[in-house]
């Protein structure tokens, strides 16, 4: 095979290669835009979507409440720590049980904030 003819060849399978490329474009781009002009039956629900959401209104209504029961018994241990930091005049108990009387204050009202607030 002379050099000339190894180039003709080459040349030759580069040309349908790229036939072949185009066609396969081609056909692809033709099955696309087959496929988006059919139409598309869809069966949903009648708009009642509490079967499928119920266990996850479950779930949050189960973790609020953790959050608040866990508040209260926070709120009442602060208590009793100010009280008796307020007996014996100790400030910086006093601080940190006030600090804590408002976290639970803050996580017993959560419930009651989320509720007002739609969640």
């Amino acid at each position: 095979m002379r050099k000339n003819e190894a180039v003709t060849t080459n040349q030759k399978e580069t040309k349908g290669l790229s036939r072949l490329k185009r066609t396969a474009a081609a056909v692809c781009g033709a099955g696309y835009m087959a496929l988006n002009a059919m139409p598309m039956t869809v069966f949903a629900a009648g708009g009642d979507t509490s079967a499928i959401t119920q266990p996850l209104d479950n779930l949050k209504t189960l973790v609020i409440a953790i959050i608040g029961a866990v508040g209260v018994i926070i709120l009442a241990k602060n208590v009793m720590e100010f009280a008796q930091a307020y007996q014996q005049q100790d400030s910086s108990t006093m601080n940190s049980a006030l600090k804590g009387i408002v976290a639970g204050v803050m996580m017993a009202g959560i419930s009651t904030v989320l509720t007002f607030l739609g969640f």
